[in-house]
């Protein structure tokens, strides 16, 4: 039987930024997780590593003006808690705004993390002021993408390894959680076989062995629920978003089974908010893909046309880019599990990007050159974009709109597609661009993002007619419902202890990251405002890592 002062499930940025901080303190730390060595950092590595920063040096060097206050409106307007449940995550997300407007880029600025000089605005909301969206672009993208955000606390994990201070367990799935007089007590689990499948691949559970580890606190930090649909479907929240999809891609590792959520509550931890949960609108089929049902995200710019699967455009503020949530429902309301983009290849080479750190190695890289060569001088979009186009079940590419509208009905099978229906549409928008004043809220929202000079310098193309030859090829691209993140999660203190159903903290017992909803169960109520996800886990590691609760 092994012996430590707290054990951590899960290897991923949350249960590495809480062992990080725990070993300074000189704390005994094991971290078991069910993946082979290769997967050490978990969801984190694949992300685009946007982080959401208030008031920062890069911001403001953009003419970007933004503080703690109008953070905090954003978020209250984009969270709408309401109820006695949001207690605590109303305490976390009032937490996390004075973090990212306070020592949250000064702590990772020490550590070595740098961040792209243009800020993005993700999630801009496009109705009221009080409502859902960033006022401001928020979205500090790092220099070596998820990658870069995880590397400082992989070596600070690595340094503690050496020195003795952190043991690191693969491969050792967690069973259930020891409890002893109402404390937890350590952790039981089965050693699964060695599995040399790479970073992502689904990996066998063969069990070879079994284990207990003792240890006056635990920590789980096991992440959510996304690569599992049957309890995305389970948890979906039909009052809002009617019946789940039929059809879904998976934007996540297929390790990301969300198991650790009712083996914590079976040790007394009380799960909120479940059926709160971020799931993308604009997937498409992984053309090479790494994990069962692999998906990646398009992240658009403004201008490409949004179609549902009958080719009626989307009124605001289902646009792209704006109200996650909002354009998902309004999919669902259709009664299909699919939507359409149509656009142009001026749009594509400017405004579409991938998530996903491999799709991003310009970013990667961590040099300009790459990032220039990628995105202004080329004569395409970014090669990873091209190869989608070129590869891809989703695209539709044609010089003309008849054979264009053939092409998608061929996707899908079905001819739902009217050729007539959408000219006029896109003649309708296209007449719009002729002169500086518009009625259509969509075109008016390209102007306005043209006059913040990031999204003019690389994410909003010139307005141009769609219809014209000169801006073509005409693209047209199938839009999934891609899974993502659990916004509900394990309701925690703001030390990330765990609480039982009556509200009290159960000794020895935390959670961190997106299992805990990124912090008390919940922190960003029903919508995101993007670059939260990776800053809850560092976050709420911290918090743990640095909580004089923990034994």
């Amino acid at each position: 039987m092994d012996q430590a002062d707290v054990i951590i499930v899960g290897a991923g940025l949350a249960g590495l930024v809480a062992a990080a901080e725990l070993a300074d303190r000189n704390k005994r730390v094991i971290i078991i997780d069910q993946e082979p060595e290769q997967n050490l950092g978990g969801q984190a590595f694949w992300s685009l590593g946007g982080l959401m920063m208030v008031d920062t040096p890069e911001q403001r060097r953009m003419g970007i003006r933004d503080s703690r206050d109008l953070a905090l409106s954003d978020w209250m307007g984009s969270a709408q808690f309401d109820g006695p449940q949001d207690a605590w995550p109303r305490k976390w997300a009032e937490r996390y705004i004075d973090f990212a407007a306070g020592d949250m880029r000064g702590w990772l600025h020490q550590m070595g993390m740098r961040w792209f000089p243009i800020v993005g605005w993700a999630e801009r909301g496009g109705s009221f002021a009080d409502g859902h969206g960033n006022s401001v672009p928020r979205f500090h993208l790092t220099w070596g993408v998820g990658p870069g955000v995880q590397a400082p606390f992989e070596e600070r994990v690595r340094a503690h390894e050496a020195a003795g201070r952190i043991s690191l367990r693969f491969r050792h799935r967690c069973a259930g959680i020891i409890m002893e007089n109402g404390a937890a007590k350590g952790v039981t689990g089965d050693v699964l076989a060695a599995d040399p499948s790479g970073r992502g691949q689904k990996t066998n559970r063969e069990v070879v062995d079994g284990f207990e580890i003792r240890a006056a606190s635990v920590v789980v930090a096991s992440g959510g629920i996304g690569g599992n649909h049957d309890l995305v479907r389970k948890a979906w929240p039909r009052d809002r978003l009617g019946d789940p999809p039929a059809r879904m891609i998976t934007g996540v590792p297929d390790h990301v089974d969300g198991l650790m959520q009712g083996i914590a509550a079976d040790a007394g931890g009380n799960l909120i908010n479940g059926d709160r949960m971020w799931h993308y609108t604009e997937g498409l089929r992984n053309w090479d893909p790494i994990w069962p049902s692999h998906g990646i995200r398009i992240l658009p710019g403004p201008s490409s046309m949004w179609f549902d699967a009958r080719g009626n455009r989307f009124a605001p503020p289902a646009m792209p880019g704006f109200d996650t949530l909002g354009t998902l429902k309004t999919i669902m309301d259709t009664g299909f599990d699919y939507s359409w983009f149509i656009t142009t290849q001026k749009i594509l080479k400017k405004e579409f990007a991938l998530s996903g750190s491999e799709q991003n190695p310009d970013l990667a890289s961590g040099k300009w050159a790459e990032v220039i060569k990628q995105r202004v001088l080329s004569k395409g979009a970014t090669a990873q974009v091209e190869a989608f186009k070129s590869h891809g079940a989703d695209f539709a590419v044609a010089e003309a709109l008849p054979d264009l509208i053939a092409q998608m009905n061929a996707i899908e099978g079905v001819d739902l597609l009217d050729h007539d229906h959408i000219h006029a549409q896109i003649a309708a928008r296209d007449s719009q661009i002729t002169n500086p004043f518009a009625k259509d809220a969509q075109i008016m929202a390209i102007n306005a993002a043209r006059h913040y000079r990031g999204d003019k310098l690389l994410r909003t193309a010139k307005p141009h007619a769609i219809l014209d030859p000169a801006n073509g090829p005409l693209i047209g691209v199938k839009l999934n419902i891609l899974t993502r993140k659990s916004l509900g999660g394990l309701e925690t203190n703001l030390d990330g202890q765990m609480l039982d159903r009556s509200g009290t903290p159960i000794a020895g017992l935390y959670a961190a990251g997106e299992v805990a909803g990124f912090g008390g169960g919940g922190y960003h109520g029903y919508n995101a405002l993007e670059g939260t996800f990776l800053g809850g886990c560092l976050f709420s590691g911290r918090q743990i890592g640095r909580s004089d609760t923990i034994a």
